[in-house]
């Protein structure tokens, strides 16, 4: 599967952190009854790994990937893992090269036009925009849709469910990439029930 095609699953892909192992799977059922399928947990733990794993077995209806990859050790344990796609905040050759070799579909980062040439060069038209509203946001969504006209972009960073809508509304986004589905303060309380609320108003986003 392409990483474009989880881009059909809904207009907002989830950016997880898991502190704690026991919030995996309820967080996980938590945003999939809200209507969001497509989960991206980050790396940014020590359980992260665990996780996706748990995550990966226990919500199989869930498309469960790795957030944050920086090496191709990261992708190695990533795929290992269960995970059905992967994320990485900018782009190498390298990452490009071993996810391809190990089929793990790859959604890289990028942030200027030569990083853009670099990934589309190596078989990407679909790149994460990171961090999106740093660098530039709608106003260089906008410049890239004419030089780069066969590419499709997630912004990431800095997106809120406010701005989200007018980030859609542009021809080369897709789907955008959201911090806000899953704040520390309802995970660490366990309010489950908030975020389902948080994730329908997401997955409702046009």
């Amino acid at each position: 599967m392409k990483t474009i095609e989880f881009a059909t699953y809904g207009p907002v892909i989830p950016v997880i952190v898991i502190n704690h192992i026991d919030e995996a799977v309820p967080m996980a059922e938590a945003l999939l009854e809200g209507g969001i399928r497509v989960l991206e947990v980050t790396l940014r733990s020590e359980c992260a790994l665990k996780a996706i794993e748990l995550i990966s077995s226990k919500v199989p209806d869930a498309i469960v990937g790795a957030g944050t990859l920086r090496t191709t050790a990261d992708a190695t344990n990533a795929k290992i893992a269960g995970s059905q796609f992967a994320v990485s905040p900018g782009y190498t050759p390298e990452m490009g090269l071993i996810c391809n070799e190990i089929g793990l579909p790859l959604l890289p980062g990028v942030s200027t036009g030569s990083e853009v040439m670099m990934a589309n060069n190596d078989g990407f038209d679909f790149l994460k925009l990171f961090p999106a509203v740093a660098v530039g946001g709608i106003n260089l969504l906008k410049g890239f849709g004419g030089p780069f006209s066969n590419i499709m972009f997630c912004p990431t960073g800095g997106v809120t469910v406010d701005s989200a809508p007018e980030f859609l509304k542009l021809p080369n986004v897709p789907v955008c990439g959201g911090t806000w589905l899953t704040p520390k303060n309802l995970v660490e309380t366990k309010q489950w029930g908030e975020i389902t609320k948080l994730a329908k108003e997401a997955s409702s986003l046009k």
